[in-house]
């Protein structure tokens, strides 16, 4: 294809076409998703500062429905003796630890953990830390969250043996296979004015905050214009007359 401007003339070449198409197509993409991670994490930081204004009690048929970080009340009881050590959970500054994690039987029927806060690491692998708590009934308040999940998962959990357990990053599924019986998929992350808790920093869980994926969305988009830039400046050549 060559098209005749005057004194110039556009003739780009099929494979610098194609490599332009795809190229523009990709960085595109990336721009755009960009773009829905940032609307996604607006959401979530909405949810969160939702979360905090009103208190609402939990009911087993609640769990999947309330949003993410609403401040929930829970009646019933911490099963002591069946509880799971959340391995690789660092701390804020990065000290390697545990975090605690309880089932908790809910009066309404089912059972949901109970996120009870970070443990730092002992001398060795081998010294786990004392997570004992009462089995007397009471009533917790905390926030819904998701289980912590990582950045690649590398397979399914493995359940080990003992309690507490320790598992890396577990699924719903690994907990009711080690519990040995259902459990809802969300978890509590217990308030700091709560009893039997350790170390509790809530943070929302979404990495960097919805400017720098704006950010993102616009050096992608940029770099999409710059391929474009240079494609037409190689394809638009002088002509000479004879």
């Amino acid at each position: 294809m060559a098209l005749q401007f005057g004194s110039r003339r556009f003739a780009p070449s099929l494979f610098g076409t194609l490599l332009l198409l795809v190229g523009v197509a990709s960085v595109g993409h990336l721009g755009v998703w960009q773009l829905h991670r940032a609307e996604e994490k607006r959401v979530l930081r909405a949810q969160f500062e939702a979360g905090q204004a009103t208190t609402r009690p939990l009911r087993s048929t609640d769990v999947g429905t309330l949003p993410r970080y609403q401040t929930v009340s829970a009646a019933g009881r911490y099963d002591s003796a069946h509880q799971v050590l959340l391995d690789n959970m660092p701390s804020p500054h990065g000290m390697p630890g545990f975090r605690a994690l309880t089932p908790f039987a809910l009066h309404s029927g089912g059972w949901i953990m109970v996120d009870r806060g970070w443990l730092p690491m002992g001398a060795t692998r081998a010294s786990l830390p004392n997570i004992a708590v009462g089995d007397n009934e009471r009533t917790i308040v905390g926030r819904l969250d998701e289980l912590p999940r990582p950045g690649v998962r590398l397979g399914s959990d493995s359940a080990g043996e003992g309690w507490p357990r320790v598992l890396n990053f577990p699924e719903q599924a690994d907990l009711e296979r080690a519990l040995g019986h259902p459990v809802a998929g969300r978890m509590i992350r217990l308030d700091e004015s709560q009893a039997d808790g350790f170390d509790r920093f809530l943070i929302m869980q979404t990495g960097f905050g919805p400017d720098r994926h704006i950010a993102y969305a616009v050096q992608w988009f940029a770099l999409g214009a710059a391929m474009i830039t240079i494609y037409l400046l190689l394809s638009i050549k002088r002509t000479h007359s004879a």
